[in-house]
């Protein structure tokens, strides 16, 4: 019996039920004692031997036991049932928390486009708008429309688009759009005001995660004839490229320092921004020399020795750093045509896996609800083994992601046609395959088979682990209390339910279109380099959209597919701005000229520096800008201390120099303070 109508919207997303059943041979089904239905074994003298035969051929074949084949049928069905039940459920609840008509917010002043995270507003108040999760949901959104178009989710893109467009000129205490720092933002009025309390900012990952949800869109918008959205995107690519090196909170709004997902969910953005910005002749450079370098910089989050991300590093020590955060990347990062790479830390990667193993396992003694469950067993999943929160508890959207990235890999897999096991991956597979070795099994052995149905059961586990604990009429909160197993904090969290989707969808073997991680798996020659381009950013005009824009008839599955490479639009030259400062805590230093670049000389609009290569033995501020060939440039350095009006100006006459005229190379000024 259906709960409640499914709006139209949704009608046309929700996948047939699941129809596969349990070998009638083998199993018949029984009332026990209890009165539930259970399936039993049927045994007789001839079956009997048929059973002693057929083990025979499990063992050649790699096939599972009778035993856990039945278990791994029986937890399909289970799974199977809930996700039929809960997927109307969760696009409702979904879609009840986005303006202006969602059901819980409605006539609460929410405009149109704008993700609530949670209709609670006391304990905790979340009635507000993330940047972030805002970004994930729509992201989410844009891949199910991609999937299956329906005018309801194509509203829901447009509104989207609009409601950015406006948040980005949204003045806050991160900053504005002058230099960008604004959208360092995390969270504003669920009006699009400021929000002026006190809070962890900025967070670096919600520009990159916006242009990648935008993205994802406006690579539908170019394939069907239309090319719009670009403005919005720009500020968060500039963004991106800009600030990537320094330091913000992580993704749980706790730790100041350099967050894994952060920087993973940066490259993804520079490089799939870059393959959008050439397919509309934009100039791409930028996150193309960008990019190389934030790669190089995600490996230093690895820690070899123990086989798991470093969620945060540079801030946030007292932590292990097992955490989420990193399933999260690579879940959020997943691009098949990359295949398992360690470098993007595709989920199928031998580092994806180990880390899921070591994040995972710090989670099944310290809560009691994952008590006594077997090793390879799922079991409900957290943010961080020390988190306080609510007394640290698991997460709904975490559990749901230790099943998507399995499914992500079962998908590699399959359509590779073989699983490769090193020694960084083996305590992964053993702890489901103990037979496991290093190597490469191919489709059909006995290891392959092995490992084909063991993972299948170990990601349904996860859901299963979630649909138990959701409420019985399919609502979810935050968390889950380690004790009870009671569903606690923020009731219906957005994030949530698009995690069970995303989760479940990878399930139904949905694929997203790829990023052009394929073409952007390689680091860098020698040592990383802290190299930050700065941008100049405008406030984007009200998109406007076409009243007729529906699918073009035959229109190409992916048509953006190329990631530029080499010099592009040579004609705006890379110079950067080396100076030598001493500063204190609270003080920057910008620059500021006689060239748009460089603000026209207007101090509001002057360029910061980046502290990033700064040491006490070498105070040395940096950053690169694009300035148009031939330019005859005039400049000076500011420095600019928080909290005290006005700014100081370096002495002397004006510096200057000439731009030459086009070229790749990299212009360098060297100066110190006067």
């Amino acid at each position: 019996m259906a709960l409640f109508a499914v709006p139209n919207i949704i009608q046309d997303l929700i996948p047939a039920a699941a129809s596969e059943s349990i070998n009638p041979w083998t199993w018949n089904l029984n009332l026990n004692a209890s009165g539930l239905y259970e399936y039993l074994p049927t045994m007789h003298a001839l079956s009997k031997f048929a059973l002693l035969g057929a083990c025979a051929v499990q063992s050649v074949m790699g096939l599972p036991e009778p035993v856990e084949r039945h278990e791994a049928n029986l937890l399909k069905r289970n799974v199977d049932d809930w996700i039929n039940r809960e997927t109307p459920i969760a696009w409702e609840k979904l879609l009840c928390n986005i303006g202006p008509d969602g059901c819980a917010v409605r006539n609460q002043g929410v405009p149109a486009g704008v993700v609530v995270a949670s209709p609670s507003r006391s304990d905790p108040d979340y009635f507000y708008t993330w940047t972030r999760d805002a970004a994930l949901v729509y992201k989410g959104l844009a891949d199910a429309f991609r999937r299956n178009y329906t005018e309801g989710l194509h509203t829901q893109l447009k509104n989207f688009v609009s409601s950015q467009a406006k948040l980005q000129g949204v003045g806050n205490p991160a900053g504005g759009l002058n230099d960008g720092q604004g959208l360092g933002e995390p969270k504003f009025m669920v009006d699009l005001k400021e929000f002026t309390g006190e809070w962890g900012r900025p967070q670096r990952d919600g520009p990159p995660l916006r242009a990648i949800a935008l993205i994802r869109y406006a690579k539908w918008l170019v394939e069907n004839g239309h090319k719009a959205v670009w403005p919005t995107i720009e500020n968060d690519l500039k963004y991106s490229a800009q600030y990537w090196n320094q330091t913000g909170f992580d993704l749980w709004e706790e730790v100041p320092g350099s967050s894994f997902f952060t920087i993973a969910s940066t490259h993804r953005a520079l490089v799939e921004g870059a393959q959008l910005g050439a397919v509309l002749g934009k100039p791409t450079r930028a996150y193309t020399a960008v990019a190389p370098q934030v790669l190089c910089f995600q490996q230093s989050f690895w820690n070899a020795r123990e086989g798991f991300v470093v969620s945060n590093i540079n801030g946030g020590e007292w932590r292990r750093g097992r955490d989420a955060n990193s399933i999260l990347a690579s879940i959020h990062n997943f691009d098949p045509s990359a295949g398992c790479d360690a470098n993007t830390f595709q989920p199928c990667s031998d580092r994806a896996l180990s880390n899921h193993k070591v994040v995972v396992d710090s989670f099944r003694s310290i809560y009691n609800i994952n008590r006594g469950i077997a090793q390879n067993k799922a079991v409900a999943v957290g943010r961080y083994s020390e988190d306080v929160f609510y007394n640290g508890n698991p997460w709904f959207l975490a559990t749901f992601a230790a099943a998507e990235q399995l499914y992500d890999a079962l998908l590699v897999w399959k359509a590779q046609g073989s699983i490769a096991i090193t020694q960084t991956s083996l305590p992964f597979f053993r702890d489901h395959v103990s037979g496991a070795t290093v190597g490469t099994h191919a489709a059909g052995s006995a290891t392959y088979n092995q490992i084909v149905s063991a993972i299948t059961a170990y990601a349904d586990g996860f859901i299963e682990v979630a649909s138990k604990y959701a409420h019985s009429n399919g609502a979810m909160n935050e968390q889950i209390d380690r004790n009870t197993g009671q569903p606690i904090a923020a009731p219906d969290l957005t994030w949530s339910y698009s995690a069970f989707l995303t989760a479940t969808a990878r399930r139904d073997g949905y694929i997203p279109t790829g990023w052009g991680a394929g073409q952007a798996t390689a680091l860098p020659a020698g040592q990383c380099q802290k190299f930050e381009v700065a941008g100049n950013y405008n406030l984007p005009p009200t998109p406007v959209f076409p009243s007729n824009l529906t699918p073009a008839a035959n229109a190409p599955i992916e048509q953006i597919t190329a990631v530029p490479t080499g010099c592009t639009n040579p004609e705006k030259v890379f110079v950067t701005f080396n100076e030598r400062a001493s500063t204190s805590w609270g003080q920057v230093i910008k620059v500021v000229g006689n060239v748009p670049e460089l603000g026209s000389w207007d101090v509001n609009k002057a360029v910061p520096l980046s502290a990033s290569k700064y040491t006490s033995g070498d105070p040395l501020w940096s950053i690169t800008l694009p300035i148009q060939a031939g330019s005859s440039v005039q400049y000076k350095y500011i420095r600019i201390t928080n909290g005290v009006a006005g700014v100081s100006w370096e002495g002397g006459d004006n510096r200057a120099f000439s731009v030459p005229g086009a070229t790749c190379d990299v212009q360098n000024r060297w100066d110190n303070w006067r």
